[in-house]
């Protein structure tokens, strides 16, 4: 797991704690928890089964995006794994694997894992923190979006939640073609792309914030921070859903309810100024309106307002 070291880890593993730097005297710091059978399973109702690789992907690639989203570039993690005593050797490793993949193959080159902490459980847990750097820079909030601003998305939406259907469906995971394969993939191993961030900050994006729990309620999230409404475009919404089509139909589900509810993408959804040009990545989905007397702020689509779902961890 300790591979090379990126410039900003000073010390990595083999000491009591890593040393890493801090050059602009800021650090974005952020963490997350994969636990078996809360947030993946070993085996899965179509026979797919949960690697090791799967799980370190996942989770280099759930934190590297909550630094990105933020503006920020990912600089260090720290990795603690809480294992039962007779996982095998060879899934713990798969689990080094991933996170090193994962941050080489989406593109976190100033990024290594800087330390990490190993001990004994009733399940699997993988917990990751990132810390990053603004490179002299402000981060990005949730809080930034003003009316008349474009609302727009980098990344996919709805991928994710396609891909946790195929995996809790009857059809078996050997059966599924390519075009249906793909959002099973992008559910255990996620894409987030973690240029479109840096980017967007430097372009002079007004907020922003890391999509895992869906549309609806990410966008309800950066309305309530910003006291502003956010209004989906139809026409891009169908778009998005269109794409979606191979999975639902074949399990016979609504591609719509994955664009809006779905999480685990890890996209970004970004707010610009009124006719600024969307830096490479980003395409317009809706955008950001004040709010009306005795209004609240929430998500509309088409000026209409919109049932906030996506995922709650505390939900039954």
């Amino acid at each position: 797991m300790a591979g090379a070291h990126s410039a900003a880890t000073l010390l990595g593993p083999g000491d009591d704690a890593a040393v890493v730097a801090a050059p602009d005297g800021k650090t974005v710091i952020s963490i997350d928890t994969q636990v078996e059978d809360q947030d993946f399973r070993l085996r899965w109702s179509n026979g797919y089964r949960t690697t090791g690789f799967d799980v370190g992907w996942k989770a280099a690639a759930q934190n590297l995006s909550d630094i990105n989203a933020m503006g920020a570039t990912a600089t260090s993690m720290v990795v603690s794994l809480t294992l039962p005593p007779d996982t095998p050797v060879s899934w713990v490793e798969g689990v080094a694997d991933g996170l090193t993949a994962g941050i080489k193959e989406l593109g976190a080159d100033s990024c290594s894992v800087a330390g990490g902490d190993l001990g004994r459980g009733r399940e699997i847990s993988v917990t990751v923190a990132v810390v990053g750097t603004l490179h002299g820079g402000e981060a990005v909030l949730r809080s930034g979006a003003r009316p008349g601003d474009i609302l727009a998305l980098a990344g996919t939406a709805g991928y994710a939640a396609a891909g946790l259907a195929l995996l809790e469906s009857p059809v078996n995971v050997e059966l599924l073609t390519p075009e249906q394969r793909v959002f099973l993939d992008l559910q255990c191993r996620p894409r987030p792309p973690l240029a479109a961030g840096p980017a967007a900050r430097e372009a002079g994006a007004t907020a922003m914030l890391d999509v895992s729990d869906g549309l609806l309620r990410d966008g309800r999230r950066m309305a309530v921070a910003s006291n502003v409404g956010i209004d989906l475009d139809p026409g891009h919404l169908a778009r998005l859903a269109a794409v979606l089509r191979p999975a639902a139909e074949l399990l016979g589900m609504d591609a719509a309810g994955w664009v809006l509810g779905g999480g685990e993408d890890h996209g970004l959804l970004a707010t610009f100024p009124p006719g600024f040009q969307l830096p490479a990545g980003f395409t317009a989905i809706g955008s950001v309106q004040a709010l009306g007397i005795d209004e609240g702020p929430g998500v509309m689509i088409a000026g209409r307002s919109a049932d906030t779902g996506g995922w709650d961890h505390f939900a039954h």
